[in-house]
């Protein structure tokens, strides 16, 4: 994969690409979530989910699944600014925003062989069985301490209060 950006798929193309990649013996890694306001704790998990395979999928949830899923203030950032900003990451190779509140549809389409989420979803892996079913993995990735979205929006909004 280049490294000036990554592919934006839609569903059905990025299915029929991780059946090309798995034909030529590729490990295929997927994660996903909402990336909005990128910080250094996503870089950071990102780059470990890349080191677990050949190539990373990217399942990025739509603004309309964010506000579903945490309010009518959020994604701070759109959608095409922060595809924008994960397909200028060297190690995500493919990006697919998926509209429904979680990414099962999506990994039934790509299948992955690997499936990443963060320590902190330990608990709770949305789609651990449709990997596992097919012998494939869950990786937990280590988080960065003091690093979230809503820690950043909390320390600006603090910041800003006053003025």
């Amino acid at each position: 994969m280049s490294e000036a950006s990554a592919k934006i798929l839609h569903r059905e193309v990025l299915a029929a690409t991780c059946e090309r990649l798995r034909a030529e013996g590729r490990r295929i890694v997927f994660t996903n979530g909402t990336f909005d306001i990128l910080h250094a704790g996503h870089v950071t998990y990102l780059a470990f989910a890349r080191q677990q395979g050949d190539r990373l999928i990217v399942g990025l949830n739509s603004d309309a699944s964010i506000r579903r899923i945490k309010g009518n203030k959020r994604p701070v950032i759109k959608e095409p600014f922060r595809s924008a900003m994960l397909a200028a990451l060297a190690c995500v190779d493919y990006i697919c925003v998926f509209d429904e509140d979680d990414p099962c549809a999506l990994l039934e389409a790509c299948l992955p062989d690997v499936l990443v989420k963060g320590e902190d979803w330990a608990q709770q892996v949305i789609g651990r069985e449709i990997v596992e079913e097919r012998g494939g993995e869950v990786v937990l990735a280590p988080m960065v301490e003091g690093l979230s979205t809503s820690a950043i929006i909390d320390k600006i909004l603090d910041v800003h209060r006053d003025e």
